[in-house]
């Protein structure tokens, strides 16, 4: 299943325009904002294929039905970038366990790079519906290799992966190596430059955060 948000005219596609555009960019908090309302609307959309209940709730003039999930939901991000999205899933899916991968890319003198991934930090994960977010998914090898990894601490009945900007390349990619998850991006872009950034894309999501870093 591919879920992709700018096929569906809504205020998310301002949250994705800001997150875009290169003066509004120059508000660090206004760009982890973005992230973290994308998060919340994504998390709403991903929460109508959960499985629930109906249960009854006393109110103070009776008694009303309501549908509850019953999932067990597990969130999990790859550090640093992915928080701000992490966290707007987080606001809504307020009573689920949580789980913490660093995966990076290590460049080259050459131009290339490989994914280094140094730390994860996870509950179980076996009958649980894991969903990983990460706010850019360009060639689709680190969210690969963190869902793999995360799959070492269990079996989850579900994957779902969000992210903010993906790539073509990026989601086929995902695909062939993850074949029964579900992607729920916010747009979806034609083109990868030689360097694996997406074009038009949005930048390094985790500089424009948190500002820049020094590199390999």
């Amino acid at each position: 299943m591919l879920f992709n948000l700018s096929d569906h005219n809504s205020l998310a596609n301002n949250f994705v325009a800001e997150l875009r555009d290169v003066n509004v960019q120059q508000d660090r908090m206004r760009f982890r904002r973005n992230l973290e309302r994308l998060g919340e609307v994504l998390g709403y959309e991903l929460s109508k294929t959960l499985q629930y209940r109906d249960i009854e709730v006393e109110t103070p003039l009776g008694i009303a039905n309501v549908a509850l999930s019953t999932d067990r939901v597990v969130l999990a991000t790859i550090l640093r970038a992915g928080l701000p999205l992490h966290h707007g899933l987080l606001n809504y899916f307020d009573h689920a366990d949580n789980a913490f991968v660093s995966a990076y890319r290590r460049h080259h003198k050459d131009g290339s790079f490989e994914i280094k991934l140094e730390y994860a930090s996870c509950p179980d994960l076996n009958d649980s519906v894991l969903v990983l977010a990460d706010p850019m998914l360009a060639t689709g090898s680190s969210m690969v290799i963190a869902a793999k990894e995360l799959m070492s601490f269990g079996k989850p009945k579900k994957i779902h992966i969000v992210t903010a900007v993906a790539s073509v390349s990026g989601v086929n990619y995902v695909k062939r190596h993850l074949p029964n998850v579900s992607l729920w991006i916010g747009a979806i872009d034609e083109e990868l430059t030689a360097k694996s950034f997406i074009v038009p894309g949005l930048g390094d999501a985790g500089d424009l955060c948190y500002g820049s870093k020094l590199r390999d």
